[in-house]
């Protein structure tokens, strides 16, 4: 019989003393595991490291960090995001156990919650914290130290930072900051993926696991796509040590939205085709009415919607389209779509005792 050429024998054990002996197969380790890691901000030379300060600076005085492109001096003003140059609002910072398995781990992700946000969406989950400036503020020096506290005291698996898209600038300091302290683990940028490019380059060398929510919203998805090729091509396919915590790589979230399976099915084949078929792709199921979606409706229109006023919708709340939590079908869609443009790797539960790889 022959032997498939999938399987090769790596090794053969022959116990001293013997003339017979018995082999084993030993198959060789996918490409998505890694035996060590090293994260990549701590191979960037000092020279790299000074030239993205710099950069850093420059992006503050004419900010284009995102496809809003305000163009504004930070340093004298703010632009859609609220946020200037010299500190950084955070709304929490500690270990986070609400992430994927693989990014949690046992210790918890450190998570760092920005506030304030480039996007307005109508149904974000975090909008308490997003749609305005709330928390304290903190300088990338004290950022930095941050970092430090939940390493050494959190024990985290990475410094997870979330809705960094506007001051992209401040974490690249935190971040090199934080280098010369002794920080090493890996740094996720956990984005909305609603990023120029350029804010993109500033950060490459420095992040190595990037996570996305895929949102619908005007110019979003041309700009999503070209981020999430961009980090793609820096970081590639998600990887993992033997212990099962991701280290490097990208990792889409896709949040399932009602009434929106089409797009969704559209996004993953996008993702396939585009990115890699190796993508490992979270299908989120947790939406739910949230920010203005549901509220009632302005006075003076729903006057107009008692009145018989054809011109508008019958329903008297905000969004009604997206007024439900998403349904079964709309997921289930979603996934086989995903899995028919040949992606294959998911975040589903493991089926034994551990993490799913």
């Amino acid at each position: 019989m022959h032997r498939p050429r999938s399987i090769r024998p790596l090794s053969c054990l022959r116990p001293h003393g013997f003339s017979s002996f018995i082999h084993r197969d030993f198959h060789l380790a996918p490409p998505f595991l890694l035996d060590d890691y090293t994260p990549r901000y701590q191979l960037l030379s000092s020279i790299d490291a000074s030239k993205k300060r710099s950069s850093s600076y420059a992006h503050l005085r004419n900010c284009n960090l995102c496809p809003r492109l305000c163009g504004v001096n930070r340093y004298e003003r703010t632009g859609a995001c609220l946020i200037g140059a010299e500190t950084v609002t955070v709304n929490v910072i500690a270990p986070h156990f609400g992430e994927e398995p693989c990014v949690q781990g046992h210790s918890g992700s450190g998570s760092v919650f920005f506030s304030g946000c480039n996007l307005r969406c109508v149904f974000c989950q975090n909008h308490d914290i997003a749609h305005q400036k709330k928390g304290f503020n903190l300088t990338p020096e004290d950022l930095g130290e941050w970092y430090m506290k939940l390493q050494t005291l959190g024990n985290v698996h990475n410094i997870n930072l979330i809705t960094p898209e506007h001051v992209v600038p401040q974490v690249v300091l935190s971040i090199l900051h934080a280098r010369d302290l002794g920080l090493n683990i890996p740094i996720i940028y956990n984005t909305s993926a609603f990023n120029s490019l350029k804010s993109i380059e500033l950060l490459d060398g420095l992040k190595d696991t990037t996570s996305k929510r895929l949102l619908k919203v005007d110019r979003y998805t041309e700009a999503a796509m070209e981020s999430i090729k961009a980090m793609h091509a820096q970081v590639g396919d998600l990887c993992f040590t033997p212990d099962g915590i991701a280290k490097k790589g990208l990792l889409v979230r896709h949040l399932v939205m009602p009434g929106y399976e089409t797009e969704g099915e559209e996004i993953m084949r996008s993702v396939a085709e585009n990115v890699s078929r190796d993508v490992f792709v979270n299908i989120m199921e947790q939406y739910r009415p949230d920010a203005h979606v549901g509220k009632p409706k302005r006075p003076r229109r729903a006057a107009r919607l008692k009145s018989g006023d054809k011109s508008e919708t019958s329903e008297l709340v905000r969004y009604p389209e997206i007024n439900r939590p998403v349904s079964e079908r709309e997921i289930s869609a979603v996934r086989q779509s995903a899995e028919k443009a040949g992606l294959w790797r998911f975040c589903d539960p493991p089926r034994h005792d551990g993490f799913a790889l």
